[in-house]
């Protein structure tokens, strides 16, 4: 009896180890699955997720990485930099189209190294067009009809179908032949190699595929990554430049450093942070940006008036904005160069325009605002009633000789007898160094001319 208790124990324990091993196996031999969307306009905030990603999934050692896609398309230098990751990408990359693989969208997909599609999706439509939807010139064209064959050429699909999803010229004998741009329903993309098969969602992808047993990991997004895309969106990048000008206008129509620069600052941080951490900004970008600044202040606080040092300040400044939007030049493409220069100084230059006249009008009505009003002198001071601004040691200066200290553009330093004072040129400009006279005093200033 204790010998067949025995036996019997020995059983269960052989066929629980059996189970667990056939168990631990089963795991092994699981396929991690790294899966994320793209179902937004593919921008800056799209690339930096598929990079983030991709490199997330080689982190994890996944086998296989699945985008679930649904966009009508977005901006070229993107999708063109996300499509290089897809291509260099050590695991394979397989796509999802759920409804829409237009224009970026396909060339993306093509990319991959699968493409499935659900019931009534289509891909293709992949013409170059401007934000009003017009199509751009030619030279667009080619450069993307270029990106389409080469990325086919290097999936093994047909180079010129893909390049006629670019250009309703080209002509593929029974796909395109009627004048249109080539855009494949799910179907035609499975006759002509451009579609695997139809499935309803990414489990029936992976039963098509021969995947049967899987782990699926979605890809989080944090917090962090959503508030640095969208900081970089376009949009915001523009309303953080006009604060930056805005804040510095103020800045300086106001004494002391209060509100306006710290605003300014924090809207710096803001533009310049997410922008080099995402690797468009570079250091001397930044650099060039701070110089800028720092000229213009020289010129307003150091040098009266606004001239060569003050328009350089300004340039710089427009450069060091633009160039932080615009990632690393590419020397072989210098039309997507010139494009995404193109675009990134229409924002600064547009956001820099409407800052200054925001904030001219602003100041206007906060001055003039019972609100604010208390902000600047409203009463008259008049001079029958006692109040004068007039310096007896600057009203006594009239008449006498001395010689400009800084250049007069019209106003700046004079000295006499050994001390600066503030003046004005009575007309033109005045050398530094030339003898001059004081004719009069005005605006708390002295009023002089060339002897």
């Amino acid at each position: 009896m204790k010998k067949l208790i025995f036996i019997t124990i020995l059983l269960i324990s052989s066929i629980l180890g059996v189970h667990q091993e056939m168990h631990a196996n089963t795991d092994s031999t699981s396929v991690m699955v790294y899966t994320f969307d793209m179902k937004e306009m593919i921008a800056p905030p799209v690339w930096r997720t598929t990079k983030n990603a991709i490199e997330k999934a080689t982190e994890l050692k996944a086998d296989l990485i699945i985008i679930h896609m649904n966009t009508y398309g977005g901006t070229l230098d993107d999708a063109d930099s996300i499509r290089t990751k897809i291509l260099n990408s050590s695991i394979p990359v397989y796509i999802f189209i759920d409804k829409n693989a237009a224009s970026a969208g396909a060339l993306i997909s093509i990319a991959c190294d699968s493409i499935y599609m659900a019931p009534g999706s289509s891909i293709g439509a992949a013409t170059v067009v401007n934000q009003s939807g017009e199509q751009m010139p030619d030279k667009y064209q080619s450069y993307m009809r270029s990106m389409m064959r080469a990325t086919a050429e290097a999936k093994n699909r047909d180079p010129k179908i893909a390049q006629a999803m670019v250009d309703p010229k080209v002509y593929v004998p029974g796909i395109s032949d009627s004048g249109q741009v080539l855009t494949f329903t799910v179907s035609e993309a499975i006759q002509h190699g451009f579609c695997e098969a139809k499935v309803e969602n990414i489990n029936e992808l992976l039963q098509h595929a021969g995947i049967q047993h899987y782990k699926v990991v979605p890809h989080e997004i944090s917090a962090t990554d959503n508030m640095i895309g969208w900081l970089i969106n376009p949009f915001v990048s523009g309303i953080l430049i006009m604060l930056i000008i805005g804040g510095i206008y103020f800045e300086l129509q106001t004494p002391g450093i209060g509100f306006p620069l710290a605003a300014a600052f924090v809207a710096a941080m803001l533009y310049f942070a997410p922008l080099y951490l995402e690797g468009l900004a570079n250091h001397w970008e930044i650099i060039v940006f701070i110089v800028g600044v720092a000229l213009i202040a020289v010129e307003i606080f150091a040098i009266p008036g606004f001239g060569v040092i003050g328009v350089l300040g300004l340039v710089l400044m427009i450069i060091g904005l633009t160039l932080s939007m615009v990632g690393n030049i590419n020397p072989i493409n210098i039309e997507a160069n010139i494009s995404q220069i193109t675009k990134a100084l229409s924002i600064v230059v547009i956001a820099f325009f409407l800052a200054i006249t925001a904030s001219i009008m602003l100041s206007k009505k906060l001055f003039t605002s019972r609100a604010f009003g208390h902000l600047a002198l409203t009463k008259t001071q008049n001079v029958d009633e006692g109040y004068t601004s007039a310096s007896p040691d600057y009203t006594a200066r009239i008449g006498q000789e001395g010689i400009a200290y800084t250049m007069l553009r019209p106003a700046g330093k004079i000295m006499i007898d050994n001390e600066l004072y503030d003046a004005t040129a009575r007309s033109g400009l005045i050398d530094k160094g030339v003898r001059i006279v004081v004719v009069g005093y005005l605006n708390a200033q002295l009023v002089v001319k060339k002897l």
